[in-house]
């Protein structure tokens, strides 16, 4: 298969990318920079250096069978994720030969549009009612990926990510190393859904694949086992030296309201239709690796 993936440098892109590659698949990774065009071509990647709303990348939509949405930063705009989805849709149309099947499209969405909710178990098929205030913009954003007449749209819903370089834990890596505490916006007794790099990106591999099963569905991508917020603190502080010390802070944005939240989510789709299951360690479980190995990139 051929794959486009936009956002191919970041922290669910370039896993991803990765995990194609080794799948047997030629992949093509948009990114801005150039230092990162090195880095995907020494994965194997092919870099097309550019802004995700381009034409840069548009002469590759006739021969693709897939197109990944994984951008991260201040891309995630309403504005910019349905330009950068039109632009898809459009290529399709103009360039596809008439006779070749709908392109696959998977949107990176995230798990923060469950809402926060300490109670009512969620999975990939509940009725999204409250979404977080960060996120409110999403569910319109998913809909009109699933049911897209001109692509075969596939939406995945993260969780808090993390290994390869901590992801959404970085700043409280970088607090405990650098600081010398351990915060985190919100209260205690949250739970935390959490999945790792390396397990998201083979269920893009298997989303890829499986694009005639997947497509038209919306998969949120968790690990089986929900991690206890207050026990992850106190580990941190202890394997950074800490003493175990940590503390909750009020939220002072948008996001850090969204770091806070609990989702109780238990997703099956992924499972069922595509054979998909985690491996890697949890998070608490191998929490000493990956603050190692968020230590060795500084």
């Amino acid at each position: 298969m051929k794959v486009l993936i936009l956002g191919a440098s970041g922290f669910i892109g370039f896993p991803a990318a990765q995990a194609l590659v080794r799948a047997g698949h030629i992949v093509y990774g948009q990114t801005r920079s150039q230092d990162n065009a090195k880095r995907l071509m020494a994965e194997e990647i092919f870099p097309v250096v550019c802004d995700p709303i381009s034409d840069k990348w548009q002469h590759l939509i006739p021969t693709l069978d897939a197109v990944i949405e994984a951008l991260g930063g201040g891309a995630i705009t309403p504005q910019a994720t349905a330009a950068i989805r039109e632009l898809v849709a459009s290529a399709a149309q103009r360039l596809r030969p008439a006779h070749a099947p709908k392109l696959a499209y998977i949107y990176t969405s995230g798990i923060w549009v469950h809402g926060d909710n300490r109670e009512e178990i969620v999975t990939d098929t509940t009725p999204i009612t409250r979404p977080v205030e960060l996120v409110t913009w999403r569910p319109e954003q998913e809909q009109a990926v699933i049911n897209h007449t001109v692509l075969n749209g596939i939406v995945v819903r993260p969780v808090m990510l993390y290994g390869r370089g901590a992801s959404l834990f970085e700043p409280v890596f970088k607090q405990a190393k650098l600081d010398g505490k351990v915060t985190w916006p919100g209260t205690p007794g949250a739970k935390l859904a959490t999945i790792h790099a390396d397990d998201l990106a083979d269920l893009y591999v298997r989303m890829t694949e499986g694009a005639a099963i997947a497509g038209g569905k919306i998969f949120d991508a968790s690990n089986d086992l929900l991690e206890d917020m207050d026990l992850f603190l106190k580990k941190l502080s202890q394997i950074a030296g800490l003493n175990g010390e940590y503390e909750y802070r009020k939220p002072t944005t948008v996001f850090e309201v969204a770091l806070g939240t609990t989702v109780l989510v238990r997703p099956y789709l992924g499972r069922a239709l595509l054979g998909w299951q985690p491996r890697k360690i949890g998070l608490i479980d191998g929490l000493d690796i990956y603050y190692a190995a968020y230590l060795a990139t500084l």
